[in-house]
């Protein structure tokens, strides 16, 4: 089958007004594993350009709130989101979570950041493990005890020895690969669910 980027799930998110078709990976993974409810806080890493915090904003409901940070700036309106536009490494994160009214702990730390592709396969897994283990240490840090954690990871032999150190973390480890996923994708996603 040959790479398409305007699929059906390309089609699909933007006739339901989504910003990219990623939202439909985190809606597979929350259908499977029901991680949100109303009324939830929710940081999203590497939220551009906001498909997910769209998500997350529908299924936390009005009484929920959303934290958005990228490098790239996120463009989508939410009225129970707030976007940060920074290097995640470069953040005092406790100042950000008081600048803009939010209260740790949060119920799910979501992260969907990925590297910037080099196409050389063993350096781009090594930065996507990167950014696990920092989402992994941030949701060490500020997700509550229950919380839900979910992160992207470009499938290499790093793979146990994440799942491992999510094991620590959490109760119960999933790795999820959504239909949504493009077939040539080498991404999975670990979920961690109810923090110990």
């Amino acid at each position: 089958m040959t790479y398409n980027p305007r699929d059906h799930y390309f089609k699909k998110a933007k006739q339901e007004n989504f910003a990219a078709r990623s939202v439909f990976k985190l809606e597979e993974i929350d259908k499977k594993l029901k991680l949100f409810k109303p009324g939830q806080t929710v940081l999203d890493l590497g939220a551009s350009p906001g498909s997910w915090s769209q998500y997350a904003s529908q299924k936390v409901g009005d009484s929920g709130r959303v934290l958005g940070v990228d490098l790239s700036p996120v463009t989508v309106k939410l009225k129970n989101a707030v976007f940060i536009q920074a290097d995640l490494r470069d953040l005092n994160l406790e100042e950000i979570f008081k600048e803009h009214g939010f209260q740790p702990p949060f119920d799910l730390v979501l992260s969907d950041m990925a590297p910037k592709t080099t196409g050389i396969r063993m350096t781009d897994q090594a930065r996507s493990m990167e950014l696990c283990e920092l989402a992994l240490d941030v949701s060490r840090r500020f997700l509550k005890k229950d919380g839900h954690f979910v992160c992207k990871l470009f499938h290499s032999d790093d793979f146990t020895k994440l799942r491992d150190e999510i094991k620590k973390t959490f109760h119960k480890f999933e790795a999820v690969k959504p239909d949504s996923t493009r077939k040539i994708s080498k991404e999975i996603f670990l979920v961690g669910i109810s923090k110990k």
